[in-house]
């Protein structure tokens, strides 16, 4: 594809996002959606933001099949947009439990481009071990790189339970403090 459709593909996707009724899903979903757990993710889908939900996730999941199919390059989508990771990153950790009830399918092609992005898993953070929280808890992530590595490897070394939480905490925002070692700073 040449890079002024790409280009062009871009601008109608950002288009698409001011539209007033995606605007006021994507408002609900990163200030109120924060799911933790199935029976929360089940209230969401029967509740009166069944729409805002449904809208955010399949906007970012029809996007991120752009890139995994070629219509868009992986470098200029990731150069122009964050917003999917924070959308990802919210219901990641329920991955398993929807797409038992959903289908395998379920966010399949957004986990596909978040994977396959350069430098993720987080470079600067190796394991769970290499980085502090300000508290028990990993929130949602916010848009820098390595963010969903850090939530991966603390889900993998927490005690069961304690991945899910996150003490009513909005977003999570990796930053480098040293080499080799990071810091997640959590912001309500």
């Amino acid at each position: 594809m040449s890079r002024q459709a790409e280009a062009e593909l871009i601008l109608k996707l950002y288009d698409l996002r001011r539209e007033e009724t995606m605007r006021k899903a994507r408002d609900w979903y990163f200030r109120e959606f924060n799911p933790q757990s199935m029976a929360d993710f089940q209230k969401v889908l029967f509740s009166e933001h069944s729409g805002h939900v449904r809208q955010v996730m399949s906007y970012w999941e029809m996007a991120a099949a752009l890139v995994n199919h070629g219509a868009i390059s992986m470098e200029l989508f990731n150069d122009t947009n964050g917003e999917h990771i924070g959308v990802f990153a919210a219901v990641e950790l329920l991955l398993p439990e929807v797409r038992a009830m959903f289908g395998p399918q379920f966010m399949a092609s957004l986990e596909k481009l978040i994977d396959a992005t350069p430098g993720w898993p987080g470079e600067g953070c190796p394991d769970a071990g290499a980085f502090q929280g300000d508290s028990g808890h990993i929130g949602r992530a916010a848009r820098a790189s390595g963010e969903l590595a850090v939530r991966r490897a603390w889900r993998a070394a927490s005690p069961p339970g304690q991945a899910t939480q996150n003490d009513g905490l909005s977003y999570a925002r990796l930053s480098d403090t040293e080499p080799g070692h990071c810091k997640i700073i959590l912001r309500t």
